[in-house]
């Protein structure tokens, strides 16, 4: 893990846009804050609109810049934060599982995100606040059996006591690479196939004439 964040002044390979989408007073801002700067506020306010955090890592030693977005769980602004699916090649629907009802409106959100996101998204039902054990309200297989049948992948979190918090962001980013790379390698698979590769590589076309005009005039290019 200690090569897993990259140097900032490395070149961008990508950039993935994630939003975590729920409920308001679930967790949302505390997972980003947790996961973008290791840090937890108990006197955390309620989002207002939409903010987002960056945070650039390192994934099979290409250069990845993480652009993570959280939307107000608030029904005013709703009309709002939809705007801001577009575009977005992750998702991390939470509820809290302390909250029976966060849960109940995981199909509503799901409904949501599917009408604005891409098809392609890849989404991770997040169960926050697992620290209170004590106090749980959605049984682990009431939410599995939910993920299942939505094909989502599911985790647990705590971002008070940074509970799978690093992993679930990781396995969510990994997953983006993982389909984006096979989409890349699929069309430059495809280019190669049809002899038109080339297109791809830039090639010099020298005018008969012109080299030496070129010469003289690249300084000022």
């Amino acid at each position: 893990m200690s090569n897993l964040y990259g140097d900032y002044n490395q070149k961008i390979d990508y950039v993935f846009k994630v939003v975590l989408i729920g409920d308001s007073a679930v967790g949302k801002s505390q997972l980003l804050a947790r996961f973008a700067r290791n840090e937890f506020s108990i006197d955390s306010k309620a989002t207002i609109g939409v903010e987002f955090q960056t945070k650039t890592l390192v994934i099979d030693n290409k250069t990845v810049k993480a652009q993570i977005w959280d939307t107000a769980g608030q029904e005013r602004y709703r009309a709002v934060t939809s705007a801001y699916y577009r575009g977005a090649v992750g998702a991390m629907l939470v509820y809290d599982m302390t909250k029976r009802q966060s849960f109940d409106h995981m199909a509503r959100w799901l409904e949501e995100l599917r009408g604005h996101a891409d098809k392609n998204i890849v989404i991770m039902l997040i169960g926050n606040k697992c620290d209170l054990g004590s106090l749980r309200a959605v049984p682990t297989e009431d939410a599995q059996e939910f993920a299942q049948r939505e094909n989502l992948v599911f985790m647990e979190t705590s971002a008070l006591e940074a509970t799978n918090v690093e992993t679930a962001f990781l396995t969510v980013l990994t997953e983006i690479y993982r389909i984006i790379s096979k989409k890349t390698l699929t069309a430059n698979s495809e280019l190669d196939h049809s002899g038109n590769s080339g297109l791809l590589k830039g090639t010099r076309i020298i005018v008969p004439g012109q080299d030496q005009e070129q010469k003289k005039g690249r300084c000022c290019a």
